[in-house]
């Protein structure tokens, strides 16, 4: 099991203003508490141990709330001092990291998938990056994941109309120790000039998992949150 996780918190939430006030994405509130929590008791509760949490805009309420509520935490900060897309970010993020391999989570989204068996797998494979795949139906919102018969992904689409597929989650297991060597530019997407420049060039894999995922991204999802995301 991996037990290192970057949690990328630095979203800021342009598309919730009408709902949120003026706060990171991670910090909208869910029932009383910043959706960030939930990731946070999701992350403890899977056996995650170490915590690199890569901020940027308004990182201070960010800090502020994990020293008062999770204070017994093992936590870094990695932090963009101008956005750095979610490439930089994330390689910023590789660079404070103690373990060969990481998983990665988005602050804004929770995918309650099983990272036992995602961190299982990605050692097994000795790969480069391992995606988890949610399956969705009728959507428009997210471009398409495909894989070949041995788990390795043959392409992405995307965004438009589709019946059902694969969406990529947003939770990944990453090897940084080979990722913080990549020839990358500062500042990239993780999405489109790492995973899908890279594809066909690196180890890159993805495991289905068929779990809760709510992204809070957009008002619909953030309302949706408020109640199916118990307060417990």
């Amino acid at each position: 099991m991996i037990k290192e996780a970057i949690i990328l918190a630095g979203g800021l939430g342009t598309r919730l203003r009408s709902v949120v006030a003026d706060l990171p994405k991670c910090m909208a509130p869910v029932n009383g508490k910043p959706f960030l929590s939930y990731i946070i008791e999701y992350l403890q509760n899977q056996g995650v141990e170490k915590y690199i949490f890569s901020v940027g805009y308004k990182s201070e309420s960010i800090v502020e709330y994990i020293n008062a509520k999770y204070s017994m935490l093992k936590v870094q900060y990695s932090t963009e001092e101008s956005p750095l897309g979610t490439g930089g970010a994330v390689k910023l993020a590789c660079t404070k990291a103690s373990e060969k391999n990481i998983l990665i989570l988005n602050g804004d989204t929770m995918f309650s998938v099983d990272l036992k068996s995602l961190s299982s797998f990605h050692v097994q494979m000795d790969a480069d990056c391992t995606l988890c795949l949610k399956p969705m139906k009728e959507f428009d919102r997210y471009g398409v994941v495909e894989l070949n018969n041995d788990g390795s992904i043959s392409s992405f689409k995307e965004k438009h109309f589709y019946k059902k597929g694969l969406i990529n989650g947003g939770v990944y297991s990453l090897n940084a120790e080979r990722f913080i060597k990549e020839e990358l530019p500062e500042v990239f997407s993780f999405e489109k000039d790492y995973l899908e420049k890279y594809l066909t060039k690196r180890k890159i894999f993805g495991v289905v998992q068929d779990e809760y995922f709510i992204d809070i991204g957009i008002p619909e999802d953030y309302n949706r949150a408020q109640k199916e995301l118990s307060n417990d």
